[in-house]
């Protein structure tokens, strides 16, 4: 999986946004604001990455069960399919 190149994620007013950019500008209408573990998976992801990797990464950088993990990883990548975001 890997994010669209069409969107990226900015920083404003403290909040981690995703933008979208080209052509997408266009289409794209909302706002998706990323928690700091969200904005952590979608950098990730940026450069592509399979479930089983985000969910080691968070297990990695985060205190937090594997289950919770699991959990977290498929409703981010659930909510991301939803918003058409990734390839």
């Amino acid at each position: 999986m890997k994010i669209k190149s069409d969107f990226v994620m900015k920083k404003i007013a403290g909040s981690n946004v995703v933008v979208p950019v080209r052509t997408r500008a266009v289409d794209f209408s909302g706002i998706i604001k990323l928690s700091e573990s969200g904005a952590y998976l979608w950098e990730i992801l940026t450069e592509g990455a399979e479930r089983d990797e985000l969910v080691a990464k968070l297990l990695d950088k985060y205190e937090v069960d594997e289950a919770t993990a699991s959990a977290d990883v498929d409703r981010f990548i659930a909510k991301l399919k939803e918003a058409d975001l990734l390839d």
